[in-house]
């Protein structure tokens, strides 16, 4: 590891593993000295197994016994099951990313419904966790809150953790993870070696203020993360990013073909900040039916939204909130 990439691991991660690591009273000082609101953000697609638990937790803890939060709001993208229904029931905001700038049309993926979300809530610092998260992460939100309540200079906080991988029913304790550790760790070592110290760079449980994350573009798949850490470098400086332990991850597995396509993706949104273009932005992969191997091919070019400041109705309704 470089040696600045050493220096900010060393002096930018901090810990909090459990709900005990927190000191809430601390929090809801800075969180008023600073006259900070929160929003916390869920995107969701086919998450009703998850999202209502999620929520109700959140809400329970955070908003009604400590008022810490101040909303929770979860982005359904096109769900075919009831997560919408769950998450509303449950005690969160839910609005549909299609409905949030109508004007700008709609797009596939985690990404579309991130950036939405900055047109849909009111806080000035926002976090953001995966709607599929299982177990007790009740530490998750202060977790990620306390470097940016704490250092006006952190502008950006990534989680880390260990990641089981739970496949039929048997789990082995840090084998998740498969596209960070193939695909996005080498290529961030490679071109942006100051990165080197992320554990987890693209994970989805990440907390920023507002007046950066309106600042850069929002890749609209699964290169979201990849994307925000690269941009958000450029914009704060490394000292301006952090991360935080928050000590184990569970959620669910993907098949090897769908973290093929992920890795594409990732890949993409990579070479495009690397000034490399991928012209055929096309991942072909191969399935076997007995006789012979079929190619199937997925479109995996980089599709992104700009930065929110550049957009009208956006500008618009934050100057009549002031």
């Amino acid at each position: 590891m470089r040696p600045d990439a050493r220096a900010w691991f060393t002096g930018r991660t901090s810990t909090t593993r459990s709900v005990d690591d927190v000191d809430v009273v601390g929090l809801l000082r800075a969180k008023r000295r600073g006259g900070h609101r929160v929003s916390v953000v869920l995107p969701a697609r086919d998450e009703e197994a998850t999202v209502g638990g999620l929520v109700a937790d959140l809400v329970e803890r955070w908003v009604r016994r400590v008022p810490l939060v101040d909303e929770v709001l979860v982005v359904d993208s096109d769900s075919g099951d009831r997560t919408a229904e769950v998450a509303r029931a449950a005690g969160a905001d839910v609005v549909a990313a299609a409905e949030v700038l109508p004007a700008h049309g709609s797009r596939p993926g985690k990404g579309e419904a991130l950036w939405k979300s900055l047109a849909a809530t009111t806080g000035d610092l926002l976090v953001f966790l995966d709607a599929d998260l299982l177990g007790d992460v009740s530490h998750y939100v202060p977790g990620l809150l306390a470097p940016l309540l704490t250092d006006p200079q952190v502008g950006y906080v990534k989680g880390c953790y260990t990641r089981p991988l739970e496949i039929d029913g048997r789990s082995t304790p840090a084998g998740g993870g498969r596209v960070t550790e193939l695909t996005a760790r080498p290529l961030l070592n490679a071109l942006w070696p100051e990165l080197a110290g992320f554990v987890q760079p693209l994970g989805g449980e990440y907390a920023g203020r507002r007046a950066a994350l309106e600042q850069v573009p929002f890749v609209s798949g699964y290169g979201v993360e990849v994307g925000l850490l690269v941009d958000l470098l450029g914009l704060l400086g490394l000292n301006g990013l952090a991360q935080v332990d928050l000590g184990v991850r569970r959620h669910t597995s993907q098949d090897q073909e769908a973290l093929g396509r992920m890795a594409g993706q990732v890949v993409s949104a990579v070479l495009a900040r690397g000034g490399v273009a991928s012209p055929a932005g096309l991942l072909t992969q191969f399935r076997s039916d007995g006789a012979g191997f079929v190619p199937v091919s997925t479109g995996v070019a980089v599709d992104e939204r700009p930065p929110m400041v550049t957009v009208g109705e956006y500008l618009a309704e934050r100057a009549g909130a002031v």
